[in-house]
């Protein structure tokens, strides 16, 4: 029954974190630190922007901003 259920997509103000799996299998984790802090495995991080196949994400801390693929990330759901 659940396959049923579409997903929603995600976009402006949504709420993610990043799917550690899809994370390490990517190649955009070959050009990064090996060990990306726990908060964005646990989020939320709020997405601000979305463009072709990326969004930017603001986490609750005193960071940076970062872009992550869409298929890295996944919805944050409390």
């Amino acid at each position: 029954m659940a396959d049923s259920i579409p997903n929603k997509p995600l976009k402006k103000g949504s709420l993610v974190f990043v799917d550690r799996e899809n994370y390490k299998k990517s190649i955009e984790s070959l050009a990064s630190d090996y060990d990306l802090p726990n908060y964005v495995f646990d989020g939320p991080g709020e997405i601000l922007a979305v463009k072709e196949e990326y969004a930017q994400v603001r986490w609750r801390r005193p960071v940076p901003d970062v872009w992550f693929k869409l298929d890295q990330l996944k919805e944050y759901i409390q």
